[in-house]
């Protein structure tokens, strides 16, 4: 019963907060208008600036910034206790979160679409935008190399996911042409689409494949498939795969969720559904403290920076109009919360409702998954732990264990794919916008600029070895360079509403000083770790990041207290 509470409660306050804080955004602090004219009309070129039907946009965007963050980090993030786990998500999505996803897509809709990174030079000055386009390059990079691998992890644990993912491709881009070619409703193609996905999703648990390991191991193979895949998805106009397939998987999205919920109820009221995590779990085995790593580990759940990237750096050239900006900025933040807190349930209590690959249920099996921070921490462990705990709970809607594996893990590769080839495309536009004003034309090209963005991502992976697994020896250093550049970007943000007078300002200023406290605390608490295991690598990194950031904060504080000057 407890988690039916839980669901009513927290689902009730996205709604009431989307029609009050989120209307009041809009309206007081942004003041959207909507015969503002958008960078998708001004700039129309049918390729990366497109007007689009606000539900399609909104497809977009969430299922770009969903992927699997909003899974991952609460899945390892419970180990903390479920209640400061939903409380985070809850609060921080709220008035952290989502004001951050809004802000940073109206601010670079009212900046002729340009990246968050490229409108410091515009709200601060020249020269921390170079700091802040080291930071996001970073962060885009550790990204492209990590779900590549991500989605080859899926693909090995799930063989049965791999037909229904690779299919969606074409789904996808048949999708675009009926969308885009002919008028009409969308209603009847939408459905076909998802139809025809699930179809899949049934064909994959009689058509599993698994790569076989040769000179290179398979998750290396997968990876190099998935980076050219993500070269060419960026390349391609936004309306021929990017836009059909992530609004295809929104609806994908929102069948997934429906169904847990549905199973959370039938489970609550007639079944044993109940948490088996603990409420409260202050100092588990082997994990860095609750505070400030509690805010940095569940990071897509609450607030992320990478929102911040996907709102300035796809999502605005696409907008048709100034209000739907709440509906896709502030709404799609506070639905990937709500996601969030199905992962909480998933992990918490439907992972001990049936015995699954531990053979243990109740307590006994979260015990098993969360032990230590060593044995919660793993990819797979996360992965397994909401795949598991989703398919027990489906079982009490009648869906076999099996097909509700695999329609869990292809919706994990789904979104890792969609947040994969996002970011690649976010990083030829970052790239591209770098070498136009360091006057390299020939870089700013979309092949070459696409073409880097994967290259780098390339060495990455394979850093330590064929098996494609190098990012992950940068993986501990993106929990605080995400959580990083969301609290930059709250500065950004706050400095626009600065100039814009009165006291707006004051809905990005507190949060940034948050941000900005539990981040630097936990990158300097990473740093004597990095230090004391003699990781020079990560410390060297980590370090440069810290005082970047740094000097970011002062040039941007600085601008804030001119614009006040200016003013009086």
């Amino acid at each position: 019963m407890d988690a039916i509470i839980l669901v009513i409660v927290t689902f009730t306050a996205y709604i009431v907060a989307y029609n009050t804080y989120g209307r009041y955004l809009a309206r007081k602090i942004f003041n959207l208008k909507e015969e503002n004219l958008t960078p998708s009309n001004q700039f129309k070129d049918g390729k990366d600036f497109v007007p689009t039907k606000k539900w399609v946009i909104f497809g977009h965007h969430y299922t770009s910034i969903a992927g699997t963050g909003p899974i991952v980090g609460p899945a390892i993030g419970i180990i903390w206790g479920w209640v400061p786990a939903i409380l985070w998500i809850l609060i921080g999505s709220i008035v952290m979160g989502a004001v951050h996803d809004f802000g940073s897509l109206v601010v670079s809709m009212r900046n002729r679409g340009v990246s968050i990174a490229e409108t410091t030079a515009q709200l601060i000055n020249k020269r921390v935008k170079y700091a802040f386009f080291i930071i996001v390059f970073l962060a885009l990079l550790i990204v492209i190399a990590i779900f590549g691998l991500v989605i080859a992890v899926i693909f090995k644990m799930y063989p049965s996911s791999v037909f229904p993912v690779w299919m969606q491709i074409p789904i996808a881009i048949t999708l675009g042409v009926i969308l885009y070619k002919k008028t009409g409703s969308i209603i009847f193609p939408t459905l076909m689409a998802i139809i025809v996905m699930y179809v899949t999703v049934i064909a994959g648990t009689v058509l599993p494949f698994s790569m076989p390991d040769t000179i290179i191991p398979a998750t290396g193979i997968w990876t190099i498939l998935l980076l050219i895949y993500a070269f060419a998805a960026s390349c391609l106009p936004v309306t021929t795969l990017l836009q059909p397939r992530d609004y295809m998987n929104a609806w994908q999205l929102f069948i997934a969720m429906g169904l847990l919920v549905l199973s959370i109820i039938i489970s609550g009221l007639f079944g044993n559904l109940s948490m088996v995590a603990p409420a409260f779990n202050p100092s588990p085995e082997g994990a860095p403290p609750i505070m400030p790593f509690l805010f940095i580990t569940i990071a897509c759940g609450a607030i992320s920076g990478f929102h911040s990237l996907v709102s300035s750096g796809t999502s605005s050239k696409q907008v048709a109009t100034e209000k739907d900006a709440q509906f896709i900025g502030y709404g799609s933040m506070l639905l990937e919360a709500t996601l969030s807190t199905l992962v909480i349930i998933a992990v918490g209590a439907g992972i001990g409702l049936l015995a699954t690959d531990s053979g243990l249920i109740g307590t006994d099996a979260w015990n098993h998954h969360y032990a230590s921070w060593s044995s919660a921490k793993g990819l797979g462990a996360k992965i397994s732990a909401f795949v598991n705990g989703s398919a027990n709970m489906l079982t009490c809607i009648g869906i076999p264990i099996i097909i509700g594996k695999v329609i869990m893990g292809v919706f994990m590769a789904s979104f890792a794919g969609t947040t994969l080839d996002t970011a690649t495309r976010i990083q030829r536009y970052i790239v591209s916008e770098l070498f136009s004003d360091m006057n390299i034309k020939f870089m700013s090209n979309k092949y070459m600029a696409a073409a880097f963005a994967v290259i780098t991502a390339f060495f990455l992976a394979f850093a330590t070895g064929a098996d494609g697994k190098g990012a992950l020896s940068l993986w501990p250093l993106f929990g605080s360079i995400n959580q990083l550049l969301a609290s930059l970007t709250l500065l950004v943000i706050t400095v626009y509403l600065k100039k814009k007078g009165g006291k707006k300002y004051m809905t990005t200023l507190i949060p940034f000083i948050f941000m900005i406290t539990i981040t630097l605390w936990g990158t300097a608490l990473n740093e004597t770790v990095f230090i004391d295991k003699g990781n020079w690598l990560l410390a060297a990194i980590n370090g440069i990041t810290f005082i970047l950031a740094l000097w970011i904060i002062i040039e941007g504080f600085n601008a804030f207290i001119k614009i006040k000057t200016i003013r009086e």
